[in-house]
């Protein structure tokens, strides 16, 4: 599993693939146009203390546009249809771009690999593109318990991409083993110490109130908890992960029911109204 991260993403777009995207496409004459007058004859201006200065800009997606993203995605689409091999899967979501390659050896994936990133170096050079060696990753992903060798040689722009035992991708935390125990340690972290925060301003007698926490833990805390629930909610079967997220839910209801630390799980779930994050 390798991800890539591209320098300056949004800032890199360079219009006239943006433009042959759109022709690729079948774009409709008028809409094509349309789009070739909004990207002609931009420029940046800068002033600094009485000195001014303007350039023309021949490249990136106008910040803060509502067609930005558009323009990225029909740039960055034609790398998703390269002609990749059988093995190899990759996804992307805006500029973060992840390829995944299943064989049986270790050795086969390396290869494979190195061929994928070649193709992929070379359509970004094609595309005006450049990937970040140093920020991006590459992960050996295996539950073999055998002995063997597990340091992989995966190159991109002929410069090695650090290998990591665990790999952050929207959100959520892949470990190598794909057990998610470091998504529900850093999650888990997360949430605690911003309940530990609130609890400076949640005391039994005085402090914020019942709907105020009950806000804070719903809007907030609870949909962190839940963030990505459909691809690590196996590693619930386990009791020692379910107890973790558990024992975040029951530090919240204490400040939430005003209670004392004696007060059983369940029933501060029934005080608050709050369903078992267990459930």
């Amino acid at each position: 599993m390798a991800s890539l991260d591209v320098k300056g993403s949004f800032d890199s777009a360079w219009w006239p693939a943006i433009l042959k995207g759109l022709r690729d496409a079948n774009c409709p004459r008028n809409l094509y146009h349309l789009a070739q007058d909004y990207l002609k004859e931009r420029t940046a201006f800068i002033t600094i203390n009485s000195f001014s200065m303007n350039k023309n800009i021949t490249k990136g997606c106008p910040q803060g546009s509502c067609c930005g993203p558009g323009f990225w995605n029909i740039q960055y689409n034609p790398l998703l249809n390269l002609s990749y091999t059988n093995h190899t899967k990759v996804v992307a979501f805006a500029d973060d771009l992840i390829i995944m390659i299943k064989v049986e050896s270790i050795g086969e994936a390396e290869n494979i690999a190195n061929v994928e990133l070649n193709k992929i170096a070379a359509w970004a050079k094609d595309n005006k593109i450049r990937f970040n060696e140093e920020k991006s990753k590459v992960m050996l992903m295996t539950r073999r318990k055998r002995k063997e060798q597990k340091d992989v040689a995966v190159y991109l722009n002929n410069k090695p991409i650090p290998q990591v035992h665990r790999l952050k991708y929207l959100g959520i935390m892949c470990d190598s083993k794909l057990t998610f125990k470091e998504h529900i340690k850093y999650m888990v972290d997360k949430c605690t110490k911003l309940i530990l925060s609130l609890s400076k301003a949640a005391k039994l007698n005085w402090g914020l109130n019942y709907k105020s926490l009950k806000t804070v833990y719903l809007g907030g805390i609870l949909r962190f908890l839940l963030y990505g629930a459909s691809v690590w909610i196996k590693a619930m079967r386990l009791e020692r992960y379910k107890s973790k997220l558990i024992r975040v839910q029951r530090l919240i209801n204490i400040k939430i029911a005003k209670a004392y630390r004696t007060v059983s799980n369940e029933a501060l779930c029934i005080l608050t109204g709050m369903t078992p994050i267990a459930i």
